[in-house]
């Protein structure tokens, strides 16, 4: 495998969409390494030839298997990573752990956090947890002495995204953990959108938990999602919201063995979304080889050539343009971009569109600098020749 440091294009032939298409949202969804079709069909040949023992010989350790491939690229000790079906459930899971009392009962959260942790914690206030929303500013960035000032000895929990998905901003994290803590709080850290993209260490971020997945930076699919557990948390740490994966003895089947295991799997519930977990492994095999520090190198002259690109043509942003701040997306508000990013997929142009910010244009590691020039030529075109307005008079927006 090429591992080259001033050229990570040649990992291009390893992902298949990239001969058909320019593909540009790896913050929503990742390419699919050429190894995945692999991988499933060995999951495939297994059920087949070894039906229920597979569980014995390997499923059912599988996912701290695949856990412990993400710890080695989130900074994280080998036994402290569980895996679940999506980041919501490993939310949950970890509010299952406290109860509000007396006045600590507060959630602190973005406003600008991913909507389904909000409405999660919302759900939440029902049991008499009451949530805080520290307000974003105009740029989508929340400021960290805004958020530090929300912090005090009534929070329980603190609840960020490390990058927030609408303006790719960078949250400062070590100094709300610190407050934290230093106001008896546990904090929750939503790295989904800075996994593989970012360095990121939880270890010495001394997070309590963080949560992520592999759908995006990590190249692995849905249903992949995963939750680190501070390991000395994981001694004594008791979630409600459990099942017969966590207990140390599951085909006991006695109800009244209470033992749960003493590693992330201990976090874990019902049974486990095996295919998924093989879909995963090719993609975080490649992002271990070629090392997030060497992705992120590429990432920061890649989003830096999309915003001199953005402003070249005088179009508005909501990025930063602090390299230390953004992480793998920039966004760009163009009149009509609900309707040009339309266009721009059916030409085989991959990007998404959120509300408020744009176009939202996230390269990876495996694109090239001359994908996004082609992008931003397209999208100069569209609006030059006024093209998407066939999109609005189709829609009647």
């Amino acid at each position: 495998m090429p591992t080259s440091t001033d050229d990570l294009s040649r990992w291009r032939p390893e992902f298949p969409i990239l001969d058909s298409a320019v593909y540009l949202i790896s913050n929503s969804l990742g390419a699919m390494p050429r190894g995945v079709s692999d991988s499933l069909a060995d999951y495939a040949r297994t059920w087949a030839t070894r039906g229920v023992r597979a569980w014995e010989e390997r499923w059912w350790e599988l996912a701290l298997e695949v856990g412990n491939r993400i710890a080695g690229i989130v900074g994280a000790a080998p036994g402290s990573i569980s895996m679940h079906p999506n980041v919501t459930t490993a939310e949950m899971v970890v509010l299952s752990c406290f109860l509000p009392h007396g006045r600590r009962r507060r959630i602190v959260c973005p406003a600008m956090d991913f909507p389904s942790m909000i409405y999660l914690y919302r759900a939440h206030q029902a049991l008499g947890f009451e949530l805080s929303l520290v307000a974003a500013e105009p740029d989508f960035s929340i400021r960290t002495d805004r958020f530090l000032d929300a912090i005090d000895d009534e929070t329980l929990v603190v609840a960020l995204s490390h990058v927030l998905f609408r303006s790719s901003y960078i949250m400062d994290v070590a100094p709300i953990v610190e407050r934290a803590h230093r106001h008896g709080a546990v904090v929750v850290l939503d790295a989904f959108q800075s996994a593989g993209i970012i360095p990121l260490d939880v270890t010495a971020l001394d997070v309590d938990f963080a949560t992520g997945g592999c759908l995006k930076w990590l190249c692995g699919g849905p249903g992949n999602a995963f939750l680190y557990t501070r390991p000395d948390l994981l001694k004594t740490i008791r979630p409600r919201f459990s099942g017969w994966l966590a207990r140390a003895n599951p085909f006991a089947f006695d109800i009244d063995d209470d033992t749960l295991r003493e590693d992330a799997m201990r976090m874990m519930n019902g049974t486990p979304t095996v295919p998924a977990f093989y879909a995963a492994l090719p993609g975080l095999d490649i992002i271990g080889q070629v090392g997030v520090d060497r992705i992120r190198e590429k990432s920061k002259r890649m989003t830096a050539r999309l915003l001199e690109l953005v402003g070249a043509h005088g179009w508005h942003t909501v990025t930063s343009r602090d390299p230390g701040r953004v992480a793998g997306t920039v966004a760009i508000d163009v009149p009509h971009a609900y309707e040009i990013a339309k266009m721009l997929n059916a030409r085989d142009f991959v990007v998404d569109f959120r509300p408020g910010v744009g176009i939202r244009v996230s390269p990876h590691f495996y694109n090239t600098f001359e994908e996004i020039d082609r992008l931003i030529a397209e999208i100069a075109r569209i609006v030059e020749r006024r093209e998407y307005e066939v999109s609005v008079r189709e829609t009647g927006l």
